[in-house]
């Protein structure tokens, strides 16, 4: 079945991105040691970056395609924090003409109606994702309970009553503004537990990225000169400093799924099952293309200064299809040999040829039929059944999926 057939029986409830991309001499996650993360999977043990690094440099990213510029040009930004309350919805109100006191006592009241207990210590907070539009609601509430009870006993009052007349808090923002919550909480999720209508389930599902191949590690030791240090002048001669620190090189092999039906509800409000209607999905599509951008583009990494870890994938293939999705991880199970002298072919290629290999047994087992182009380097293209072109073109392509489904 050719991809323009493919394309034209089927709608993409859910998009998956696979892509290889290499790392030399970098320490990209680091555990609560200092030391590389690691997974152990089929024959080896495998170095690894988690979802949460990988999700947070996409989130974060400084690039064109950075998604909270996206939530910024169309207002829904989010904010991850412990100290909503303080800095984006009292704060502000404390240059005001309100007494010190009024204030305090409406920031406790809020304060303990979102941060539980324990919300007069900071550390002891849950770190909760607001959107702009729920902080400045917020703060308008806040505002408006302080304008009509000035003193501090009745400003804690009329607090108290807001929060227990709003059992099912900011509900009335969500009515008016299904991104209220923030285009970040649409794609990644949100719990809040103090309200579990404020909670989103997750439309991006990120797993953890693995070397296809053993953890390749070193031990980098090095060590730190004074400038200043004289040895004429009976300085010590030894160094101001000395230090180790691992690094690793790996090739990885990523998976990232995009809950089509969920992305388009998340974002406009309509029913799931109901998502390729006559619905705007302009926004799912942007975000579908920026996600493409994001994942073969921008690099995680710590230690910047020391190691420069940018690096791009050489291989991403993109699927469209309309039953669950299934990762292809399993293709490297048992570990590709760092060295193969019998292919004399590079790791790239051997790791692209077992990635095919696996795709092709899915396909005659399953019979699924998704939808597939991809871009790569010549040393890890996948052959000429699937279309390879730019990273542009994927993205676009995986973008008009959505932006053009039709029931």
């Amino acid at each position: 079945m050719t991809p323009e057939t493919t394309e034209t029986k089927m709608l993409p409830k859910f998009i998956q991105i696979h892509f290889l991309a290499a790392w030399p001499g970098a320490l990209l996650n680091r555990d609560d040691a200092g030391l590389a993360k690691r997974l152990p999977f089929g024959t080896a043990t495998r170095t690894r970056i988690s979802s949460q690094c990988l999700k947070r440099h996409w989130r974060m990213a400084d690039d064109r395609h950075a998604l909270h510029e996206l939530a910024r040009r169309h207002g829904v930004e989010g904010v991850r924090t412990k100290r909503a309350i303080e800095r984006e919805v009292t704060g502000p109100l404390r240059d005001r003409s309100f007494t010190k006191e009024a204030v305090d006592a409406v920031e406790l009241a809020f304060l303990t109606k979102f941060y539980g207990k324990n919300a007069k210590d900071p550390q002891q907070r849950q770190a909760l994702l607001f959107g702009r539009p729920e902080l400045a609601w917020m703060r308008e509430q806040a505002e408006r309970i302080l304008s009509e009870n000035p003193d501090a006993a009745a400003a804690k009052s009329a607090a108290e009553v807001w929060i227990k007349e709003e059992k099912a808090n900011l509900n009335q923002l969500r009515d008016q503004n299904v991104l209220a919550a923030s285009l970040e909480a649409a794609l990644f999720g949100r719990m809040v537990t103090s309200d579990t209508r404020a909670n989103r389930d997750a439309a991006i599902h990120v797993a953890h990225a693995f070397t296809v191949h053993p953890e390749q590690a070193e031990l980098d030791y090095f060590t730190v000169v004074d400038d200043l240090s004289r040895r004429d002048q009976g300085d010590d001669a030894g160094a101001a400093g000395v230090f180790d620190t691992e690094l690793t090189s790996g090739l990885y092999y990523g998976y990232v799924v995009v809950d089509v039906p969920l992305l388009v509800s998340n974002l406009t409000g309509c029913v799931r099952g109901d998502w390729a209607g006559d619905h705007d999905r302009a926004l799912a599509a942007q975000v579908v293309e920026h996600l493409v951008h994001l994942v073969a583009e921008v690099s995680p990494g710590a230690k910047k200064g020391s190691t420069a870890p940018y690096s791009r994938a050489e291989l991403v293939l993109v699927e469209a299809g309309d039953r669950q999705p299934r990762t292809l991880a399993n293709a490297f199970r048992d570990a590709v040999a760092l060295d193969d002298r019998d292919t004399n072919h590079s790791l790239g290629h051997r790791t692209a040829g077992k990635l095919a290999g696996y795709l092709g047994q899915m396909d005659r087992m399953y019979e699924t039929g998704e939808a597939r182009r991809h871009a790569a380097i010549d040393d890890l293209a996948l052959g000429k059944d699937i279309p390879n072109g730019s990273i542009r073109e994927l993205a676009t392509w995986a973008g008009g999926l959505v932006r053009d489904a039709a029931i």
